[in-house]
Parts: structure tokens; C-alpha cells; sequence
């Protein structure tokens, strides 16, 4: 690759027009806008440095860009949007750690090798010049590009020691590039996976996220299992390593999820946290509900205690409750389908598939196909002629149905005029037994709805 030519083709494809004729002083593109500009993916995302101190940058943005924030300016960051692009500006870093947090000591500095420095990785301490279109790599990292390994400026371990949630970036630059890391920063982050204790659970949470959101999660997902570091943040993945029985009549539940977890990606059309969560998460609850009798290996129940799990660490995680929500009940629910053979389903049994899963059908549909992972063929066929056969029910049913909307066939209002009832527990207990009802018979005439509505009440007293 000939750099020279990729700066100048990086420069004149952004859209920055007048913002370098404002800057009389040097302007460097740098860290994650240079390395993905070589590797041919530059966003709309653009990082720059500079010495300027932050309230000129300020002063040159606010006359230049269409839109300008300094919430950052503390930091030496002052951020502006200009025709769909974010921009951010920070002035040279010389930064002091007291090893006990991870935010620093702003103190700005004089020179671009010591802002670089005390960058997190090699591959994102570059910079370009935008005035004199010169390429600065002092710490090497166009090599490590190349070589497709992820290393640091200075020794790992004062990297993670000023910033443990370095360690977390690794694996997640892992995922997003397929790169791995570097063997001094690997045996680093075994050696002080403990650290990443020090991070909030909302920072762990925002890099794990960009993690399972990467190309190759698998990836990063392998990198903080063996250095120890999930153990210390989700420890219900590591557990999936358990060990096999001494027939080996259960797979490797880990390698299993991890597959489970491609096979999903592979079925997007974009990426979809929580269905990627829930493909790595789908079996979490084995550990904890494996049994062997007779000399077999069962896992019963284990949807129903994993869903429980994977809830439970989300919330500590402090994840949104809807994807907590979401990817616990697509855990319940994954093996819905394997209690039902061929020609074994029933309407009323669609109905109820259906309306447990609500709006998360479509990444039910997915997570099932995607955990078929057998190397049978004849069985994995079978699954899948059963699934497709599901499918077609759940339309034919859908088009008489509206299975979307399974609702009682009488409303509270309704309830309360035919029993003679008041606002109160009666009426829900009465509404939950119409709904069941129209699972289980699909749609009733009025006149049925109300005598079997009126059969119930009166076994009730």
C-alpha cells in the first residue's frame, strides 16, 4: 500500500471545506479516523488534534460548522456537526493517572509524539497533517495494521494501569478488525484482569456491547474468557467451558454458543444487539441444571433458569429493561420448539407460541434456526423441514387470525355487564380465562364466548 497516496486520497475525500483555511496551526486527523482511512472504512466520524488550546478551537468551530458543543472542553474536546459529519477536536494530551480510577489529570500538551503516546493502541496512535499532508507513525502502528495485531505505545501494563478498560478495547478492536492481541498484552491482561473492577458497569456494558456488535465477536469473546477477564465481568459465559462427560454424550457448550452466535449474525440484515445476546446467552442456565442418570446427560429446564441468569447479570450490568426484557424471554423461550416433532403441532399450541413471543417472533424464528448446529445432516434437515412446516401454520393461522392481536373475545366493560361484576380482581381473573380460551379454540361466536364465560363464573363460586 503506498501510504502517500492513501493520505492524499483520505484528505480530498473529506468534506471539511474552509475548516483548515480558519486553523493557523498545525491539524492532524488521528487514532481511529486514520486507521480505519487505511483500512478503506472511514466514517463520518472524524478525530482530530491539534495545539491550539481549546477555546480558539471553539472560537474557529463556531464560526465554521453548523452546529458546536463543549461538553468536552475540560477534557480539551470541543465537538461540532458539519453536512452529516461529527467532528471532535482535542488539544495535545500529556495526561497524569493516580492509578486508582481511570480518569486523569488533564494537562495539555506541546508536541504530537507525546499526545500519541499515551494512546491506548498502536494501531490508533497515527496522525495526518491536513495542511502539509504528512504521515506521522512514530509508535509503528501502520505495521501492526498490517500484521493484523493489537499492541500498545508504552508497556501493557502501565496502559492498563492508567486505564483498565483498555484491556475491555482490546477485545472489542479484536471483534470489530479480526485482529488479536499482541502476546505482552495478552499475558498483561491475565495478570490484571482483576483491575477491570475499577470501571463503572455502564463503561463495561458500552464496550461489551461494541464487542458482540463487531464482525468477529467470537473473537473478542474468546480473548477476555481465556485472559480471565469475563470472569470478573459476566461470569456465566466462562462457565459455559464446563467439562465433558466421560462418555461425551453433551457438546462443548461454549463452542456450541459461539456457533450459535455466527450462525445468528448470518441470518441479519443488520446488526441486532439483543438478538446477538441472546444466541451467546441461549444456554447459559446448563452449568447450572446439568444431570446425569443412567449414564445420560440432561439439561432440564435449563431455558427457564437461564433466562433467570441472563436477567440477573444484565441487570447488573444496568442494561435498559427492555433488553433485559427482551433477550431473558428469547432465552425462555428458545426451546419452545423442540417440545413439538413433525405434524405434532396443534393450532392452539401456535397460538400460544406466537403470543408469548409478541414482537420478538421474528428473532425467535432466527435464534431457533441459528441453534441448530448438529453435524447430522439428516437431522439438521428434519429441524428444519419442522421449522419451515411451523412457519407455513403460523401464516395460515395468522390470515384467519390475526395472531398478532390475540385478544379475548370479550372486553373488562363486557365482563363487568355479564357477570353483574364491579371493578376489581374478578375481572382480570375473568379476562385471563377469555384469553386463555381464545388461545386454546382461536375465535368464539359472541353468544359461545358469553355461555362459556358464564359456565366458568359459576364453577368459580
Amino acid at each position: 500500500m503506498n501510504l502517500e497516496d492513501t493520505t492524499r486520497k483520505v484528505i480530498d475525500s473529506l468534506d471539511i471545506d474552509g475548516l483548515l483555511e480558519r486553523f493557523d496551526e498545525p491539524l492532524y486527523l488521528v487514532g481511529g479516523s486514520v486507521r480505519d482511512a487505511i483500512l478503506g472504512r472511514l466514517g463520518t466520524d472524524l478525530d482530530f488534534t491539534t495545539p491550539a488550546r481549546p477555546e480558539k478551537v471553539k472560537a474557529i468551530l463556531e464560526d465554521w460548522a453548523e452546529t458546536v458543543w463543549d461538553t468536552g472542553i475540560e477534557f480539551g474536546t470541543v465537538s461540532a456537526a458539519y453536512r452529516g459529519q461529527q467532528i471532535e477536536i482535542t488539544t495535545f494530551r500529556a495526561d497524569n493517572y493516580d492509578g486508582h480510577s481511570r480518569n486523569p489529570e488533564v494537562a495539555f500538551g506541546d508536541t504530537l509524539e507525546g499526545d500519541l503516546i499515551r494512546r491506548d493502541f498502536r494501531i490508533n496512535a497515527m496522525a495526518l497533517e491536513m495542511h502539509t499532508r504528512e504521515f506521522h507513525d512514530p509508535m509503528g502502528g501502520v505495521t501492526d495494521l498490517f500484521k493484523g495485531v493489537i499492541d500498545t505505545p508504552a508497556t501493557p501494563e502501565q496502559s492498563f494501569h492508567d486505564d483498565p478498560l483498555r484491556m475491555l478495547r482490546a477485545a472489542r478492536f479484536a471483534s470489530q478488525l479480526g485482529f488479536d492481541v499482541a502476546p505482552r498484552v495478552r499475558q498483561a491482561m491475565e495478570e490484571m484482569s482483576a483491575e477491570i473492577n475499577r470501571i463503572t458497569v455502564e463503561r463495561v456494558a458500552m464496550e461489551l456491547d461494541k464487542l458482540i456488535l463487531g464482525q468477529h465477536p467470537e473473537t473478542g469473546i474468546d480473548i477476555l474468557v481465556e485472559t480471565g477477564l469475563m470472569e470478573h465481568i459476566f461470569p456465566e459465559i466462562p462457565a459455559l467451558l464446563m467439562s465433558p462427560d466421560e462418555h461425551a454424550q453433551h457438546k462443548d457448550v461454549y463452542a456450541h454458543s459461539k456457533q450459535v452466535l455466527r450462525q445468528a449474525i448470518d441470518q441479519e440484515e443488520e446488526p441486532d444487539l439483543v438478538l446477538r445476546w441472546a444466541a451467546l446467552l441461549h444456554d447459559i442456565g446448563k452449568p447450572d441444571t446439568r444431570d446425569t442418570q443412567d449414564g445420560r446427560v440432561s439439561f432440564h429446564h435449563h431455558e427457564v433458569v437461564g433466562a433467570k441468569l441472563a436477567r440477573k447479570r444484565l441487570r447488573k450490568l444496568k442494561y435498559p429493561k427492555s433488553v433485559i426484557e427482551q433477550v431473558g424471554q428469547l432465552v425462555y423461550l428458545h426451546m419452545r420448539f423442540y417440545g413439538f416433532g413433525e405434524n405434532q403441532w396443534t393450532d392452539s399450541a401456535v397460538r400460544r407460541y406466537v403470543a408469548d413471543a409478541g414482537e420478538l417472533l421474528p428473532r425467535l424464528h432466527k435464534l431457533v434456526r441459528a441453534d441448530c448446529t448438529t453435524r447430522n445432516k439428516k437431522k439438521a434437515a428434519r429441524l428444519a423441514r419442522t421449522y419451515d412446516q411451523l412457519l407455513d401454520w403460523i401464516d395460515e393461522i395468522q390470515a384467519k387470525e390475526d395472531l398478532a392481536r390475540v385478544r379475548p373475545d370479550l372486553d373488562g366493560n363486557e365482563i363487568m355487564e355479564i357477570l353483574d361484576l364491579k371493578p376489581g380482581p374478578d375481572v382480570g381473573r375473568a379476562w385471563s380465562f377469555l384469553k386463555e380460551l381464545r388461545l386454546e379454540e382461536g375465535p368464539l361466536d359472541r353468544e359461545v364466548a358469553i355461555a362459556k364465560l358464564r359456565h366458568w363464573w359459576e364453577t368459580q363460586k
